[in-house]
């Protein structure tokens, strides 16, 4: 096992410095000298931004667009994820227990075995549907429905709600089999039929956790319609890019800060949901007579206060957007969804365009390494920094040690509001900031994927380190060792394996983020499709999503074998 981690960290080491060679970084050519006093310029405005009553009235109607897209695309990828969640789940397609005291006859072990078989087969299905939506970003769901619905509020919902909601799908099934099965066995062998069965064994016991990855995507949801603002959906993220456009770099910051609250308040919701308790058990004798337990619903005040919150938002959000559902089955877009689905097909798959797929896919797959290298590395070091209870005072001075925990608590303030700025800017914008002082090219996209996942690693991370137990630094503190050693032996070996495995799944996600930056022009097969939709050839533009998707398998089959090597 050991020799097989170091394979798999030399692997890395060695595709990170290959990607970053081919990049361009090193070489000659790469630095652009004459960009410097623009990023000068944005980074000064940031002390200065524009408080006009007339900008903040536009900065907060384009929030409340943002905060809209995001609750309803938040509302349709929750629905899309209960559905598929249990569709998805092993626990849904598991064989009916046979009744106690029932004979295995032939013909019972022979319907046996063709009922496990269409379980198979229903789960393999039912994964497979959601495969597609879940490796296509949200930016270019978006730009499909553009084409069908037109400049609709819809495009943004549909862009985020698809998407995320086959991620949560995923997400919910695994809740879902993770939970205690005993009860459902017991309640499905009396002959309880699988839907009720779910909803009164392992449904509420993965209730508060469903809920709290609700709010959590919620706050995904808010970056995601940013990132959408900036390829002309509306809201902060439109403003972002049009201020950007005309180098106003003091209304940027004003849009920046505005997304830097929103976020913050989505992230500070979210995390204070997914620290509640679980949930207690009683046993489950009435209906079967059998000593399981089931989970019952605890009256927790701020789950519910969260549920009523987010039926209330949905209502805003409807209001404010005006959403007309006609829109999705009106002859108009019924027409245009036919004849896109007519010019999409057969995918253009001719040698020359499989071999420009080849050379582009590899570019994506450099950007996601160098990206996920370069966010994973910084948050890993960031993560200590922003967790204001990683170690525990000194015993000897406590004078000192008072101090010592203030000026720790402001560092860690200072270094979670850099986390937040981070992965607040869309990255499209990062990307467009960074060719001011690189040449265009895949190095300042994957440089700007990498500064925004190293703001949501760095966040997710620094949540590890304060859920640590504490004592064990203590103990070696107390027996003379220093704060080196006790960092060295009693905190970074028990935080590498989780940090490591929200490295992976963050690569598997920055593959589909490589979209977007590309669609400004910074290389991969994002590059190849905004040129593609430029041309009109969505055949070539199928043939582009299809690399895509398997890219995206490909990572994520790579992901899942790594992860097992680090357990």
């Amino acid at each position: 096992m050991r020799n097989g981690r170091r394979a798999w960290l030399l692997l890395i080491a060695v595709a990170f410095v290959a990607s970053l060679v081919d990049a361009g970084a090193g070489g000659s050519g790469i630095v652009n000298l004459a960009g410097w006093p623009q990023l000068r310029a944005f980074l000064r405005a940031a002390a200065a931004p524009v408080l006009s009553a007339d900008f903040l009235r536009i900065t907060l109607d384009a929030t409340l667009t943002t905060l809209s897209y995001a609750v309803l695309g938040t509302a349709l990828a929750t629905a899309i994820g209960v559905v598929g969640g249990v569709l998805t789940s092993q626990t849904w397609w598991a064989t009916r227990t046979r009744p106690q005291g029932a004979g295995p006859s032939r013909a019972g072990r022979g319907r046996a075995r063709r009922r496990q078989v269409g379980a198979v087969l229903g789960w393999l299905g039912a994964r497979g549907a959601l495969g597609l939506p879940r490796g296509v970003h949200e930016a270019v769901w978006a730009l499909v429905f553009v084409n069908i619905l037109g400049l609709d509020p819809l495009v943004a919902v549909l862009g985020i709600g698809i998407p995320y909601g086959a991620v949560t799908a995923k997400v919910y099934s695994e809740l879902l089999d993770e939970a205690p099965q005993e009860a459902m066995g017991a309640l499905r062998g009396a002959g309880v039929s699988r839907l009720k069965a779910m909803a009164y064994t392992v449904g509420p016991l993965a209730f508060p956790d469903m809920l709290s990855y609700a709010f959590y995507r919620f706050e995904c949801s808010i970056r995601g319609a940013a990132i959408l603002g900036t390829i002309g959906a509306g809201g902060l993220g439109f403003q972002l890019a049009l201020s950007f456009q005309s180098l106003q770099y003091r209304e940027m910051w004003t849009i920046i800060y505005a997304l830097v609250a929103v976020c913050g308040l989505a992230d500070w919701w979210s995390t204070s949901l997914r620290r509640r308790s679980s949930l207690p058990y009683t046993p489950l004798t009435e209906a079967t007579g059998a000593p399981h337990q089931v989970p019952v619903l605890r009256r927790d005040r701020r789950l519910l206060a969260s549920a009523a919150a987010a039926l209330v938002l949905v209502t805003v959000a409807l209001v404010h957007l005006r959403i007309d559902l006609y829109s999705l089955w009106s002859d108009r877009a019924q027409r245009l969804a036919g004849d896109l689905a007519a010019s999409s097909f057969p995918p253009e798959l001719t040698g020359e365009a499989l071999a420009r797929l080849a050379r582009v896919g590899l570019e994506t797959l450099e950007m996601s390494v160098v990206a996920t290298v370069v966010a994973t590395l910084g948050a890993t070091g960031a993560a200590f920094v922003a967790a204001a209870t990683f170690t525990g005072p000194d015993q000897v001075r406590p004078a000192r040690a008072a101090v010592g925990q203030v000026g720790r608590r402001v560092l860690a303030l200072a270094a979670r509001a850099v986390l937040l700025v981070c992965r607040a800017i869309p990255p499209p914008v990062g990307a467009l900031l960074l060719v001011f002082v690189l040449f265009p090219g895949p190095l300042p996209g994957a440089l700007a994927l990498g500064v925004y996942n190293f703001g949501i690693l760095g966040r997710l991370m620094a949540e590890v380190v304060e859920n640590l137990d504490p004592r064990p630094v203590r103990a070696l503190r107390s027996q003379g060792a220093g704060a080196a050693q006790s960092f060295a032996y009693g905190a970074l070996p028990r935080t590498l394996p989780r940090f490591a495995a929200y490295g992976l799944y963050r690569w598997e996600v920055t593959i589909r983020e490589t979209v977007v930056v590309g669609l400004v022009g910074a290389g991969g097969l994002g590059s190849l499709l905004a040129l593609q939709l430029a041309a009109f050839d969505y055949q070539a533009v199928t043939a582009t999503l299809v690399a895509l998707v398997t890219l995206t398998f490909a990572v994520d089959i790579a992901g899942s074998l790594l992860r097992r090597t680090l357990r």
